[in-house]
């Protein structure tokens, strides 16, 4: 209407009732644009979403335990298990990329990440005690099934979950994550010298593994572009491990991971009782879990749908673009 009576006024022209018009048309365009398009994404389900993580702390046996939690009370749970030197940090984008759909669970183990780090002369900082205290934090959050995601440190944990109760377990996404002997090469020889005569001098030499340089090297080595990874992730990592006491954690647990390779025909004769549905999404490239450990899944899980991506170890924060459609299909398929 307001153009309308310019028009009939071509002499008296009020640029600024026309700006205002023009520009309440616009804007009035726009709305129904985009109530048009809103409409049009609800009604092919594709409506966009916002999911909130939480950051939470529960007390399990004495140990405060922290982890990150989004999504739906009532939908699938993914429990989100996480490596070394990291914590749950490494899920911090994956967790929102599916928690529009499922309820996703990601602790920190105690001496990483916000969890307590109680000191090790007091604490037995073990595999199986790791086990034991994720077992327990779902228990409290009444989770009875569940899939796991597993990468790194992450897959022994969750073996022992697995071994204890194979009923709960929905499904496996395996990230560079070992079961089988093959994968453990040369990064882990002077951990296997450590192993084999347990002394001092062999525990010294491991602490190398700790060091900026490592935890630099893991985030690095192996990726196709270090454009795509962000420095804080060894800023953050390096940070936690160089809190007094931590490296004595960590030699800890690098000879408790001995105990974890005994637990293997266990847990390859649980695959191929339960058969649970198995992705494998892993980092080809990756020197700590190299390519070899990937390959015998396809022994025991001959439905196991596999992926070998050209990445380095910490996958996620190279090939984020290309795992999490790959992720989301496959709970969507066999978990949803």
């Amino acid at each position: 209407m307001k153009v309308t009576e310019v028009r009939d006024v071509p002499l008296r022209l009020d640029r600024r009732r026309l700006i205002v018009g023009i520009s309440g048309m616009t804007i009035a365009a726009a709305a129904s644009q985009s109530a048009s398009a809103k409409s049009s994404r609800e009604a092919s389900g594709t409506a966009v979403t916002y999911p909130v993580t939480y950051h939470r702390t529960m007390v399990i046996d004495g140990i405060k335990i922290f982890y990150r939690e989004a999504g739906p009370k009532d939908a699938p749970v993914i429990l989100l298990l996480h490596g070394f030197p990291t914590s749950s940090h490494m899920f911090r984008n994956l967790i929102p990329a599916l928690a529009d759909r499922y309820r996703v669970i990601a602790p920190d183990y105690p001496g990483y990440g916000q969890s307590d780090m109680p000191d090790h002369a007091t604490f037995k900082y073990t595999f199986d005690r790791f086990g034991e205290l994720v077992g327990g934090l779902l228990d409290q959050l009444r989770v009875t099934r569940y899939a796991m995601y597993v990468m790194d440190y992450g897959a022994p944990v969750g073996w022992r979950l697995a071994l204890k109760q194979p009923e709960r377990i929905t499904g496996l996404i395996v990230q560079n994550g070992n079961a089988y002997d093959e994968g453990l090469k040369e990064f882990w020889d002077p951990i296997k010298k450590y192993w084999a005569d347990g002394s001092d001098a062999s525990r010294k030499a491991l602490l190398k593994l700790v060091t900026l340089e490592t935890t630099k090297f893991q985030y690095t080595d192996g990726m196709s572009d270090v454009s795509r990874i962000s420095p804080d992730n060894w800023v953050h990592d390096q940070a936690l491990l160089d809190r007094p006491g931590n490296s004595e954690i960590q030699m800890d647990l690098f000879y408790d991971y001995r105990t974890n390779l005994p637990l293997y025909p266990a847990v390859q004769a649980y695959f191929r009782k339960h058969r649970p549905p198995t992705l494998i999404v892993w980092g080809k490239n990756d020197f700590i879990f190299p390519a070899d450990g990937a390959h015998p899944y396809k022994r025991d899980l001959p439905k196991v749908e596999f992926h070998l991506i050209n990445t380095g170890h910490f996958a996620l924060e190279d090939k984020f673009d290309e795992m999490v459609p790959l992720i989301r299909d496959f709970l969507n398929r066999k978990i949803a």
